[in-house]
């Protein structure tokens, strides 16, 4: 028997065989540092990867009984992977952290230690990082954005590195959508939350697993799941124009009464007119397409994924 508590490590994998060495040794070197005190385990959810990243982390299962292996049946992407990863794990405090060794695992000593002062969620917040410029110039564009659309506070140059207590991991259990945007899910929630600030690495091997298809997405799901102003927008812009127009309309009405002679005839104005109207009208149907397609995802209740592997002990599939 022991009075230490658990901790569980929820490490995401997709295609990251250049790091998952190097990211277990400084794991395992973590877990020696806070033995003293807590049992720790790591739960590796390999998400659908196509390289070796799943042999690897069976060769670790078979070595450390303190590694779990779950691999998705098929890719289902990042947030969806910690989902899975929050969802098995069984610890009086889970640990979110990616695998690229970005997020570096040390700072998880300082996680712990702000969850010990009383943190139910401690957060990890970049104090820099070692990204090009374009890069940080859009994550500044989009928090700034989120920052001013978004319902709730959701903490700026954050990802999903992160400790959550037992609480909370139990109420992020219960939301279940599919177009899930973890760190302000973790947001809502409440509870106490704290920053600890760090120095963000730049990616140890491979590529990233958010290009620039799935960091739209993703940014769609922060906007889109937390804030109704692009809907308010549309009302907003429709009666704008809705207006502008019944002006419009009365002053060529006046003019042609007042001072005829002055009226151009032609259609050109009229056909930009119609355009512009159009483009703006598809673009008002787009957005709500976004919100009712989410709608009809939501309505099916399709699992969110499926385990093809799950292997929890040295040599005990469960």
């Amino acid at each position: 028997m022991t009075d230490r508590r658990n901790i569980a490590f929820v490490l995401p994998i997709y295609n990251e065989e250049g790091n998952i060495p190097l990211l277990y040794e400084r794991l395992t070197q973590v877990a020696e540092r806070a033995a003293e005190r807590y049992v720790v385990e790591f739960i590796f959810i390999d998400d659908g990867s196509r390289d070796r990243s799943l042999e690897l982390l069976r060769a670790l299962r078979e070595r450390d009984e303190r590694v779990s292996v779950y691999s998705l049946a098929r890719n289902r992407g990042h947030q969806i992977a910690v989902t899975a990863g929050i969802d098995v794990a069984d610890a009086d405090a889970v640990i979110v952290m990616d695998s690229d060794l970005q997020d570096p695992p040390e700072v998880a000593l300082d996680l712990i230690a702000a969850w010990e002062q009383g943190a139910d969620v401690a957060y990890a917040k970049r104090r820099t990082r070692d990204d090009g410029f374009l890069k940080r110039l859009t994550a500044g564009g989009y928090y700034w954005t989120l920052s001013k659309l978004a319902r709730i506070d959701i903490p700026r140059d954050t990802g999903d590195f992160r400790l959550m207590d037992r609480r909370v991991v139990e109420e992020l259990r219960r939301y279940p959508e599919r177009n899930r945007f973890i760190r302000g899910m973790v947001a809502e929630i409440g509870f106490r939350q704290e920053a600890v600030l760090f120095d963000r690495d730049a990616r140890h091997a491979g590529t990233t697993g958010y290009p620039l298809g799935k960091m739209l997405k993703l940014a769609a799901d922060g906007i889109l799941g937390f804030s109704s102003f692009p809907l308010r927008l549309i009302s907003a812009l429709g009666l704008t124009l809705a207006v502008g127009a019944g002006v419009w309309t009365l002053y060529l009405a006046i003019s042609r009464i007042v001072a005829p002679e002055n009226q151009v005839e032609g259609w050109t104005f009229l056909a930009a007119g119609m355009f512009l109207l159009g483009g703006i009208q598809l673009l008002m149907l787009g957005v709500l397409g976004q919100y009712i397609g989410r709608i009809y995802e939501e309505v099916q209740h399709r699992p969110l994924y499926a385990f093809a592997v799950r292997e929890t002990g040295p040599h005990d599939p469960a």
